[in-house]
């Protein structure tokens, strides 16, 4: 990677440790001689001493993105970046952050390493996600965790189809689905009893949310396959929702297709950490 001359700055809105962690950061960025580009929420940090970006011009021209925040920061960063493949480093300020695995404490530490060359990146590969209504494509999306159909009523179940290369696989009548990546499998599919995936497994998972019959579970498969989901739902009972942040209602007979994007996001990750250190620190495993 060449030399790091410019960085852009992604911070969660309302974070009380924001405003101290972002000004420890920048005189470090500016003893290095390194020019910032920040978001709005970032600036305001900074009080009124730069001018905010849109989360999407943030990235141009930068050699790593710096995110302030938890996992959904980290997800909202991850979008602007896109095909971009420039490293994120992401402090967590929040509590449970899988991605977000650098502390307040360790950042500035990794943060030397990184600049310094000792750089350990994990790979991800993102979901991309058509909207098809009416025979036209109508929204495009990109997510790093997973995208979510669910029910838009409080009560009713929905009921949706998924194909596989164009074969029908199941007709869930559930409270909602989710096509989650790797990354995205500690999120909210692990919370409806979906499986954990290691990172770097080329797979993608289908999980349903409370289905109405027992047998439906989890299913597993190879990234490559073309996975298309039909909501059957009456207009506006369904929603489409990506990382949770994003979304819109869905018609009836509209069409979800999803393959694997080409390119990678690339997350620093602590050299001395891996994968399992982060399930055994946040799920608690092995402990009493």
């Amino acid at each position: 990677m060449a030399d790091i001359t410019q960085a852009g700055i992604f911070s969660k809105p309302n974070a009380a440790a924001a405003p101290a962690v972002l000004r420890t950061l920048l005189d470090w960025l500016d003893r290095r001689g390194v020019r910032v580009r920040m978001d709005e929420n970032t600036a305001a940090y900074a009080d009124g001493a730069a001018h905010g970006l849109s989360r999407e011009e943030v990235p141009e021209g930068t050699q790593i993105v710096i995110v302030l925040g938890g996992d959904g920061t980290l997800l909202s960063a991850a979008r602007a970046v896109g095909d971009r493949e420039i490293p994120l480093f992401a402090v967590n300020l929040g509590s449970l952050g899988f991605l977000t695995a650098i502390t307040i404490d360790e950042f500035i530490p990794e943060l030397e390493r990184f600049f310094d060359g000792e750089r350990k990146i994990s790979k991800r590969r993102m979901l991309h996600a058509d909207l098809e209504r009416a025979g036209n494509i109508s929204a495009r999306y990109g997510a790093l965790n997973d995208v979510v159909v669910t029910k838009a009523s409080i009560a009713r179940m929905i009921e949706v189809e998924v194909l596989i290369n164009r074969h029908k696989m199941c007709t869930y009548r559930a409270d909602g689905l989710i096509v989650c990546s790797p990354t995205g499998s500690t999120a909210y599919s692990l919370a409806a009893g979906g499986p954990i995936v290691f990172p770097t497994v080329e797979a993608v998972c289908i999980t349903p949310i409370c289905p109405h019959m027992l047998t439906n579970r989890p299913v597993i498969v190879p990234s490559d396959v073309e996975i298309t989901i039909v909501n059957q739902a009456p207009d506006e009972s369904a929603y489409l929702t990506v990382d949770g942040q994003v979304g819109e209602p869905l018609q009836q007979g509209d069409r979800i297709h999803f393959r694997r994007t080409a390119h990678f996001i690339h997350l620093v990750r602590p050299p001395h950490m891996s994968f399992f250190d982060v399930l055994r620190q946040k799920l608690k495993w092995g402990e009493t």
